[in-house]
């Protein structure tokens, strides 16, 4: 606390970031935002656009660039990303990421942490690549290294043994997949990486709206780690903290 107060007294942060820092949240009229959130376990807030107005939208956004430097928006629109591009002054860097419906706005002098730790992100076809892509961007918020390795689905084995030793070498392996959902439980099986299975809602007929990607994955005989359908963020997430164990224990060595 005396950190916080003598930062405030000496002009280095605004009230509203020693308010947020003092309380671990700021309030709004659009609800709270969780300001301490990556303090307190490494994940960082996140601004889901569901089911909130535009007004909402930009107020959560406007605070996290506030009081933390960094606002992470998901699922947004190409509506919503042209709004906040606009709303914000052009020292704040804003980047869209159109394939995932995500926005990152930094100020200049936030502090991107960085984590001696790769997280292998695998899709089974283009059309789980969305999902996998917001994965993709939080762990990398996290700090964790991305490789990324594309449309390796099992209808096509060959694809995925040309790739197996480059997911081996990863700390941890993100696996995307839809249909049918096989490929997160073929990888799991194949390297000794934490797996984790990330269900896609791409398909058609019974089971095709993820349901049957996720019960495969949640039946898998090999060892791994299974998400709700389409939670990217969280996939992504689970991944980061776990790169972050792994590079807290290379330091220690």
């Amino acid at each position: 606390m005396h950190d916080v107060l003598q930062d405030l007294s000496d002009g280095k942060i605004t009230i509203a970031e020693a308010e947020a820092k003092l309380l671990g949240y700021a309030t709004s009229e659009a609800g709270r935002f969780d300001t301490a959130r990556e303090h307190r376990h490494g994940v960082p807030e996140g601004i889901l656009c569901d089911g909130k107005t535009m007004e909402e939208i930009i107020t959560f956004a406007s605070i996290a660039i506030e009081t933390i430097g960094r606002a992470i928006v998901t699922r947004t629109t190409p509506e919503i990303q042209k709004a906040i591009q606009e709303h914000f002054p052009q020292s704040i860097k804003v980047k869209s990421h159109p394939l995932s419906r995500t926005i990152i706005a930094k100020t200049s002098e936030f502090e991107s942490p960085t984590l001696n730790a790769t997280v292998a992100i695998v899709t089974a076809g283009t059309s789980d690549r969305p999902i996998a892509e917001e994965a993709a961007i939080i762990a990398s918020e996290m700090g964790a290294n991305i490789v990324q390795i594309n449309d390796v689905g099992v209808a096509g084995l060959h694809r995925l043994l040309d790739q197996i030793e480059l997911i081996r070498s990863a700390d941890v392996a993100i696996v995307a997949a839809g249909r049918e959902g096989t490929l997160p439980s073929l990888v799991a099986g194949l390297v000794d990486t934490p797996v984790i299975g990330l269900p896609v809602s791409t398909g058609y007929g019974f089971g095709g709206s993820g349901e049957a990607a996720l019960t495969s994955m949640l039946q898998s005989c090999a060892v791994l780690t299974t998400v709700n359908i389409d939670a990217g963020f969280i996939a992504g997430a689970q991944a980061g903290m776990i790169a972050r164990s792994i590079s807290a224990a290379r330091g220690k060595k």
